[in-house]
């Protein structure tokens, strides 16, 4: 590594810490910080670059966020103990995304998204969440109702409602993620929802949204709310 690619030889007003001290957090690049948890970089690379090629390999942060401790420390210039470190930092922000939730009310489409999203949408299976809400449409709980394969998770419509049923929950929400990263229904997403909705009104209780978790690709919405884009009855 030349001397002029050391974070240590870079102007005072371009370093990862010091931005972060004069303009916050939130002026740093995804790389920049990165740098600041991995600290020191390697020979031939700084802590900056390594965390520019982590983020050209995997795409993003929640990509990068949803790999385990051994994937992540076979990575260049990481090893077991930084990997610790970095996953430590990306699940202290999704534990704080998960307490602020509580106080939210669920019934937008972006802010249910929000919430989901660290959870869902890098998974390489479809998974399927019911999400319990009280009659202020604030989180009760969050239940994964089954795992299936990259294109398809298996459930019915008894396996959606118990959890409302014990939660004794007023409205709910029920969210699956396509690992394609396209948040389009298919013909079967139509039809089970037809489905959880009609055995809603016979129970009494409300089905706020059936989302669809996909991916930030190229600008485009990365979910798909069927309350805002179909045209069944709810």
């Amino acid at each position: 590594m030349s001397e002029n690619n050391r974070i240590h030889d870079m102007p005072s007003e371009e370093r990862p810490r010091e931005k972060m001290l004069r303009h916050g957090a939130g002026a740093l690049s995804g790389a920049e910080l990165l740098a600041i948890f991995l600290r020191t970089g390697t020979k031939g690379a700084s802590a900056i670059e390594i965390g520019h090629q982590l983020l050209k390999k995997y795409g993003n942060l929640a990509a990068l966020g949803s790999l385990d401790v051994k994937q992540l420390s076979k990575e260049h210039g990481l090893g077991l103990a930084k990997s610790c470190q970095l996953l430590a930092a990306f699940e202290l922000g999704a534990r704080a995304v998960r307490e602020n939730i509580h106080k939210q009310e669920l019934s937008d489409p972006k802010v249910i998204y929000d919430y989901l999203a660290p959870i869902m949408s890098m998974k390489n299976t479809e998974s399927l969440h019911v999400i319990t809400l009280d009659s202020r449409l604030q989180l009760k709980r969050n239940v994964e109702i089954s795992r299936g394969t990259t294109n398809q998770t298996l459930a019915n419509t008894r396996d959606i409602l118990q959890p409302v049923i014990i939660d004794q929950a007023d409205h709910f929400i029920i969210a699956h993620n396509h690992p394609s990263g396209q948040p389009l229904p298919s013909r079967q997403d139509d039809l089970f929802t037809k489905e959880v909705i009609k055995a809603t009104k016979l129970l009494q209780v409300r089905l706020i949204d059936h989302l669809i978790i996909g991916k930030p690709v190229n600008g485009a919405q990365p979910y798909y709310s069927y309350r805002e884009e179909s045209e069944i009855d709810f």
